[in-house]
């Protein structure tokens, strides 16, 4: 017996755990995002460039980068009181606490347990034919148990309790991230929207005026009645163009109410003048190594790679024999006063040794589907990285493409306000007409919402790439 124990403890105390010990990915085999070489810089739009800069120094706050107080309030609101994310943080404090409760399992287990009861012994069942009898029986007793982890299949199942509070953790990060993008992209859209309704309106007042002019030329038979249908399919296309925007604007305000946490009749939200976002034009870049230990989703994606590593061991650690050391103390009596008595006393202690001879294919496919799941949490994790890594591709192409879209717009805004001020200091001069002038009027303010609409996407697929880039959590 001595040595059985001794052979038992020593075992336990090898470190010996079944199976897999879990091992880090390696980082892409890449180090760019897109087919050719990145850009160092967008060209200058609207006066202003961005410059793409290889390092992992984006900021945890990154929309401060936007420098807009009223902008940095809305996501600091939502962040204290979004019912998502706090959903999500008392997630990861229960798989923290899981965790911890996990950890108990390498600690003796001590019960104890107290009895009464009135019973009625039979005679014939030990050989006896005397008569039953009725007694009471009160029963003190304490019970130790020790689970020698001699698989290490305990050590496993705690390690993968602990992989899945660390993919908690990521995807608390990853809520804080997508919040805080949504709530930036939403108050973007919601000043452009704003801005795109006024502009929109003045378009609308000018083509009636328009209209106005071209029916007086009609009735003096100067023009055909065809100029007066054009000018009024184009006032019914700006007028139908005006419920869509204002839908949107209401949207947005909905939306940025239930991100912030607050019933949409009683949300105070501020107004964020598109003129009052400055555009980041320094943004930091990491590279495809440095990325896949930034992103929470891959991140997380690791973790679940980590827990079905451990799973594995656990489910090797069923197939072999379980041991533990047992051990009860406890007395028994008929009443209280004689419950401390020699004769009522018991205890027994040893170790207990469980085999699993045969239980059909439980245990070897229960192994084999830990497996399959291993397998399958790295397919997941290799995806995760390829949607990581073409989603900082999108990002970096979109913004390049975005500054030459812009920059066209610019130039035809500037060209429709040039023609407008040329025409109206020939109308002072008696040369053209105030139609044509109004005209000139309604393509700049055409070109005015075009012009809005390029500048809003570039911000927002600005806050596109920080997102891809994870959101520089880790400069917190």
């Amino acid at each position: 017996m001595y040595k059985f124990c001794t052979f038992i403890i020593l075992t336990m105390f090898s470190g010996c755990a079944v199976g897999p010990n879990f091992v880090r990915p390696p980082p892409p085999d890449t180090d760019r995002y897109t087919h050719e070489l990145q850009s160092e810089s967008t060209i200058v739009a609207d006066d202003q460039g961005q410059h793409f800069i290889s390092s992992n120094t984006l900021i945890a706050d990154w929309w401060k980068l936007f420098k807009s107080p009223k902008l940095d309030a809305v996501v600091y609101k939502a962040i204290a009181n979004n019912p998502t994310l706090q959903a999500s943080e008392a997630s990861l404090r229960q798989s923290q606490d899981n965790m911890r409760a996990g950890y108990g399992v390498f600690f003796p287990q001590i019960q104890a347990g107290a009895g009464t009861s009135r019973q009625r012994a039979s005679s014939v069942g030990q050989g006896s034919s005397a008569g039953s009898k009725i007694f009471n029986l009160i029963t003190l007793s304490t019970s130790v148990s020790y689970a020698l982890d001699v698989f290490g299949g305990a050590r496993r199942s705690v390690e993968s309790l602990r992989a899945q509070a660390e993919s908690q953790r990521y995807e608390n990060v990853a809520s804080y991230l997508m919040l805080s993008a949504n709530v930036v992209n939403t108050s973007i859209a919601k000043a452009a929207y704003s801005t795109e309704i006024c502009t929109t309106s003045e378009l609308i007042k000018l083509e009636k005026e328009q209209l106005r002019l071209t029916q007086a030329q009609v009735r003096a038979g100067t023009t055909s009645y065809s100029a007066v249908l054009s000018i009024q399919s184009l006032i019914a296309a700006a007028q139908a163009s005006l419920a869509p925007l204002k839908q949107n604007l209401s949207q947005a305000d909905h939306l940025l109410a239930t991100l912030e946490g607050e019933f949409t009749s009683k949300a105070n939200l501020p107004d964020i003048d598109l003129t009052g976002l400055s555009l980041p034009t320094d943004l930091p870049v990491s590279l495809p190594s440095d990325l896949v230990n930034q992103r929470p989703d891959i991140l997380a994606a690791e973790a679940q790679m980590h827990v079905a590593s451990a799973k594995i061991g656990v489910a090797t650690a069923l197939m072999f024999p379980s041991f533990s050391l047992n051990g009860t103390f406890g007395t028994s009596g008929t009443n209280f006063g004689n419950l401390t008595a020699a004769s009522g006393r018991f205890w027994s202690i040893g170790p207990v040794a469980t085999i699993p001879f045969f239980q059909g294919t439980t245990l070897w496919f229960g192994r084999r589907a830990a497996i399959d799941a291993y397998q399958q949490s790295r397919a997941n994790y290799r995806q995760t990285v390829l949607n990581a890594l073409s989603q900082v591709a999108d990002s970096l192409k979109a913004l390049e493409h975005d500054a030459e879209a812009l920059q066209a717009q610019v130039e035809a805004k500037n060209a429709s306000e040039e023609e407008l001020k040329l025409l109206q200091a020939n109308y002072r001069a008696g040369v053209v007409n105030y139609l044509a002038v109004l005209t000139a009027d309604v393509q700049f303010h055409q070109t005015s919402i075009a012009f809005l609409q390029a500048k809003a996407q570039r911000y927002q697929d600005t806050v596109a790439l920080f997102v891809a880039l994870g959101g520089g959590w880790w400069n917190t």
